[in-house]
């Protein structure tokens, strides 16, 4: 009887002290994941809001995509020559920035960023 208690005692021990020693190494695993997203997106964030007033067209392709369906369209009240286009990030179709040009050619990537949004989060739209 006492053997009996004695083994049951050890396998207690034994399972409790497994169960332990996993949980630590789970919660380490979702903290590198947790910071491993944490970088990622730092980094994207870096990229997108490099793109600045004065660059052209040719510096916002080497961050973003030209979004598929209407690409250029003239702001409504503003002089001619100038359009705004909305790009998606290479690295995730759901961030996304609003770029206003001015002159040059936009086949060329010559036309001058004048205005940049702040980076958003849209999810992809379909028609």
């Amino acid at each position: 009887m006492i053997r009996r208690l004695f083994v049951l005692l050890l396998v207690s021990i034994i399972v409790v002290g497994g169960s332990a020693s996993f949980r630590p190494a789970q919660s380490a695993s979702s903290d590198l994941c947790m910071q491993d997203h944490a970088a990622w997106l730092r980094q994207i964030l870096e990229k997108m809001e490099s793109i600045r007033p004065g660059m052209t067209r040719w510096d916002v392709l080497h961050v973003f995509r030209t979004e598929e369906g209407v690409r250029r369209f003239r702001i409504d009240g503003a002089p001619p020559g100038l359009r705004r286009e909305t790009f998606i990030s290479q690295d995730c179709p759901y961030f996304k920035i609003d770029v206003e040009f001015k002159g040059g050619v936009p086949a060329r990537n010559g036309d001058v960023i004048v205005k940049v949004s702040k980076p958003y989060v849209q999810f992809a739209t379909t028609n």
